[in-house]
């Protein structure tokens, strides 16, 4: 244990400076307060561990000394090969956020007591591993009731109104929201999302923003190539902004622009569908005065009669700051489902609500007349894996209640 402890504070100094040296104190500052709660527990768990299953030991400080490898390497972040993914990046990932995972044990361990288990986070973030390189194909049915339609509370998911309410011809959409190309999500992965989401042939694709990682940032070109597959829907594809486009908007504008898909930032347009007329709003993504920026731009942009309106909005956490009456569906994401959860076993609850963040953290919701579609996300970022929330690669039918063209019940 003792070698352990000196050879984790090597790696953690080590890192540290590295990050410090190569790319900027703001980075190393991160890395140190993440990997030191990080080695903190991997120090109590490798101690449990060697007590309870000790031939697992010799693998836990493989893939101890494999995360300070991935830390290092991101001094200089860019996308790697599939060889380097699978060795590294994938198991690094598992083992961090397992480590994470094991907080409680942790807590417990560092008291004196000796939890059940010590093993059972390692072999959920395996699960959480597995579940983050793949996605739910889902079919989805929505009903929004346009101008003087129902009104109903946002504090809860929204019920579906009776099927004989709705339009013959609803309009079929695909989102794809925070693909964050990355080490979980390669270039092929992500050209085969959109070729699925073309071979629907829907009416309209939806890109609700987030379309890199720091790795990805790297190349310009690798986003452009991503999204190829899109072209086949020119004039039927429309993007807004998420938070981290704006770390490289250069990068999302080009490869938006290249591949035919339309990027509203602030902006509105109109399209002819199948469905029916549809006017769509793209809003850009803003921490401050979020109010007053939804308002003045749904000012610029005035809803027009007889059309649905569809406001692409990044953060769902905004939607309670949109003018009522001005979304018949807002189509958000940012959240990736809440990224840790029991969707997968048929519960709503997520790591969010555990910690009562007041943010609607997936699926539909409504406030007022207003009705909300939070995406589950395509990829995810930040916390190293899903666990319990799938990836969503949805066929969203979106049908208009009776008489909601015109304003009417």
């Amino acid at each position: 244990m003792a070698h352990f402890g000196l050879l984790t504070l090597a790696l953690w100094a080590c890192t540290v400076v590295v990050a410090a040296l190569v790319r900027n104190r703001q980075f190393a500052t991160f890395l140190g307060v993440l990997l030191g709660i990080y080695s903190l527990l991997a120090t109590e768990m490798l101690g449990a561990l060697a007590i309870a299953l000790p031939a697992a030991v010799p693998v836990f400080v493989f893939l101890h000394v494999v995360v300070f490898v991935n830390f290092l390497a991101l001094a200089r972040p860019r996308m790697r090969p599939l060889v380097y993914r699978v060795l590294v990046s994938w198991p690094a990932s598992a083992f961090t956020a397992g480590t994470l995972l094991s907080l409680p044990w942790g807590v417990l361990l560092a008291l004196g007591f000796h939890p059940w288990a010590p093993w059972l986070p390692y072999l959920a973030a395996l699960a959480g591993m597995i579940q983050s390189l793949t996605a739910r194909s889902e079919e989805i049915d929505l009903v929004v009731e346009g101008p003087g339609g129902s009104r109903i509370d946002v504090e809860a998911p929204h019920p579906h109104p009776r099927g004989d309410r709705r339009e013959p011809r609803p309009l079929r959409i695909v989102q794809i929201s925070d693909p964050h190309l990355g080490p979980f999500m390669s270039v092929a992965r992500l050209r085969r999302i959109c070729a699925r989401a073309v071979e629907k042939n829907p009416d309209l694709i939806f890109l609700t923003g987030d379309f890199l990682t720091m790795e990805s940032q790297s190349d310009p070109d690798l986003l452009l190539r991503s999204l190829e597959p899109l072209k086949a829907m020119k004039g039927r594809v429309f993007a807004c902004f998420g938070n981290h486009d704006h770390e490289a908007p250069r990068i999302v504008k080009r490869a938006l622009a290249s591949n035919d898909v339309v990027l509203l930032v602030d902006d509105a347009c109109e399209v002819d569908t199948d469905a029916g007329p549809v006017q769509i709003v793209g809003m850009d993504f803003t921490w401050r005065e979020r109010k007053e920026h939804l308002a003045r731009v749904c000012a610029e942009h005035p809803r027009k009669p007889g059309l649905t309106r569809i406001v692409m909005l990044h953060d769902p956490g905004a939607f309670k700051h949109l003018p009522e009456g001005e979304g018949d569906l807002v189509l958000s994401g940012h959240t990736h489902g809440g990224q840790v959860g029991l969707l997968s076993l048929g519960l709503s609850w997520t790591f969010l609500r555990l910690f009562g963040i007041k943010i609607p953290d997936h699926g539909f919701w409504a406030r007022g007349t207003d009705r909300l579609y939070v995406h589950r996300g395509t990829g995810h970022y930040g916390f190293p894996l899903r666990l319990g929330v799938p990836a969503e690669e949805s066929m969203i039918r979106i049908h208009r209640a009776a008489g909601a063209a015109t304003g009417t019940t």
